[in-house]
């Protein structure tokens, strides 16, 4: 039987709690180390955005995370421990007799007998003097050791057990240590122990998974308030603009992070600053917001589309965490959308991601997403003809406004089709794929010689495998957008839908690191997409059109439209003879037999007239004439 015994000293318990605390602190340190493979490695070099860049850098680097504190009170606690064990002297030195005597085990009684004379020789207490490093009482004990070691050995029993067993008393039971120190045990701190015993199982523990409990009863998967997903449905319609929809998401912040406004006096100079530049748009969406959360969303969420400095720090922390809410509500009320295949708000709602990175409002000028341009500069100009328009009248921001569209890119539709895989028709309930191709900033005018068989070969290999972007090579990067709170990789959106009915033909699905045109090799100038969807259960024409939407960019420069056509086509009678005749086997085979057994269709042997038996047959016909004539 095996007896328990409590760790005086409390090293095997700073032991457990070091090497407890190291199985969480080291994964959890590393998981904080920056990743090299993922982490964008360049972005937008203008001005604002480097600005905006070096902002985010020192509000994200002074900001304390639960997890940083976690690991810096944690790794603390590790290293007072092992210094606390580190410093601490331990006599755990195992008592051996032959060691203390000097002798080898198995050494017989008369040799220890001589020994021992030796050693009281040159130990004795009154032959051995004191010395500035040994006192009288180190001398004593060292003779009284050496006598209890020579009395153990000479003694037959125990020397026979020290021998066998290398105990003096002979077998022992198993000992084993508990890693918990002896005042946790002891009768002046039971009061102690069972208290903080009862705060953690009665009070802490039922705290915590009543909070998980109830908060995942109150969120739903997406991370919104469950009443906020329910504004979200009941308000949705199959015409809902880009207005109804910003209203819907400010709306739900009545059941979301609350904005706490500390400075009133800014957030009235914000608030009558609005409605100045807004109006009528203005006036009407704040009649209809009936709580104070939510106009006070409102507020900061317009002066951010408005570009407007807001003075108070208070107000733009804020401001900074309503923003960076805002793409949680936006996705699901995209979920919302999607689920009742309505393509009017869909679009709205992808759209405006782009509105609100860019700070623009729907009826501002698109190419005011350009550094230095204001709103109301260019309406109705393109890109390209405001930057020509700038670049004739020598226009100092042209050298920012150029660094600014290297980043950007203008988004190219190369193609976009439907396969099936070794199939030429989409035939019914066929597992159909949408391939789409894409590529930023094409060179209008300039035709890329492509290898069509190689180009043939490559798509059949991606529609082969279960990844949904073709493998190329991308240099990953942060997009232009110098007033969005937070560093943005731009993505896009692949959009199937029946313009006429306004409704998707199947859910969209988002993509990122589309490539530039110049990273790309002239043979395949494109990088490859797909969406795969069961093609209609009936022969069919389906007039759709794919739509690509940017969640960083507004304007048609950054989206893609294209029409595309679904025939569904049933299986033609001559390939499904043709099958049929390959599959049938011979009549002379062993499989032929089998199936002529079962009734089944064989092939048949066509027998062939030799030219001797041909030769012969004339031979005879021509002797039974001469016969006949005879």
């Amino acid at each position: 039987m095996a007896t328990y015994n409590y760790d005086e000293s409390g090293q095997m318990a700073a032991y457990f709690v070091i090497t407890f605390l190291a199985l969480i602190l080291i994964p959890l340190s590393l998981s904080t180390l920056p990743s090299r493979k993922n982490k964008p490695v360049n972005g937008c070099q203008c001005d604002s955005c480097v600005q905006q860049r070096a902002r985010l850098s020192k509000v994200e680097g002074h900001k304390p995370t639960t997890k940083a504190i976690f690991i810096a009170v944690g790794w603390s606690i590790v290293f007072f421990l092992a210094h606390r064990v580190a410093n601490t002297k331990l006599d755990n030195k195992v008592y051996d007799p032959y060691e203390i005597l000097g002798i080898k085990l198995g050494t017989p009684e008369k040799e220890i007998k001589s020994h021992f004379k030796k050693l009281s020789r040159l130990y004795h207490p009154d032959k051995v003097r004191a010395t500035v490093n040994q006192t009288l009482e180190e001398i004593q004990n060292r003779f009284v050791d050496i006598t209890k070691a020579y009395k153990s050995l000479t003694d037959e029993t125990i020397r026979r057990n020290w021998e066998e067993w290398g105990d003096p008393d002979g077998r022992q039971q198993m000992s084993m240590g508990i890693a918990l120190p002896t005042w946790i045990i002891e009768g002046k701190n039971n009061i102690w122990v069972l208290g903080f015993y009862g705060l953690i199982f009665g009070g802490g523990l039922p705290v915590l998974v009543g909070r998980w409990w109830f908060g995942s009863r109150q969120k739903t998967k997406d991370g919104i308030a469950a009443r906020s997903a329910a504004a979200f449905f009941k308000s949705v319609t199959d015409s809902s603009g880009m207005d109804e929809t910003l209203g819907m998401v400010v709306r739900a912040y009545q059941w979301e992070c609350q904005p706490v406004v500390k400075d009133q006096d800014e957030f009235k100079r914000l608030e009558g600053e609005i409605s100045k530049q807004s109006g009528r748009q203005w006036t009407s969406l704040v009649n209809t917001l009936k709580d104070e959360n939510a106009k006070r969303a409102l507020v900061l969420v317009y002066a951010h589309l408005l570009r407007l400095k807001v003075a108070s720090s208070a107000l733009q922390k804020e401001q900074r965490r309503v923003l960076l809410h805002t793409p949680t509500l936006l996705n699901s009320l995209l979920i919302m959308a999607t689920s009742r295949n309505w393509l009017v708000p869909t679009l709205a709602v992808m759209r405006l991601h782009g509105y609100l990175t860019q700070a623009l409002l729907p009826w501002h000028s698109r190419v005011a997403q350009l550094p230095g341009v204001k709103p109301n500069e260019g309406l109705g100009e393109s890109l390209d003809q405001f930057v020509k328009t700038l670049e004739e009248k020598a226009d100092a921001r042209i050298p920012d406004i150029k660094k600014a569209t290297e980043k950007w890119g203008k988004l190219d539709v190369v193609d976009a089709s439907f396969k099936v895989i070794d199939e030429k028709t989409v035939t019914p309930s066929s597992i159909v794929f949408l391939v789409v191709k894409l590529r930023l900033g094409a060179v209008e005018g300039v035709e890329l010689d492509i290898d069509t068989k190689e180009n043939e070969a490559k798509d059949y290999e991606f529609l082969n495998i279960r990844k949904d972007a073709e493998d190329v090579a991308v240099t990953p990067g942060w997009a232009h957008a110098p007033y969005w709170p937070a560093n943005r990789k731009p993505s896009w959106w692949i959009v199937l839908a029946d313009p006429k009915s306004l409704r998707l033909a199947i859910p969209p699905m988002k993509i990122t690191d589309i490539p530039y045109a110049r990273d790309l090799p002239a043979s395949r100038p494109f990088r490859s997409y797909k969406v795969q969807f069961q093609a209609p259960p009936n022969t069919s024409v389906n007039p759709w059109r794919v739509y690509i939407v940017s969640d960083t960019f507004v304007g048609p420069e950054s989206e893609g439209s294209v029409p595309v056509t679904l025939e569904v086509v049933e299986r033609k009678a001559d390939e499904v003879d043709g099958e049929d005749e390959i599959s049938e086997p011979e009549e002379d085979s062993l499989a032929g037999q089998m199936a002529m057994m079962k009734g089944q269709r064989v092939k048949k042997i066509q027998e062939e007239e030799s030219d001797d038996e041909s030769g012969t047959d004339d031979d005879d016909d021509g002797n039974d004439s001469s016969s006949d004539s005879d």
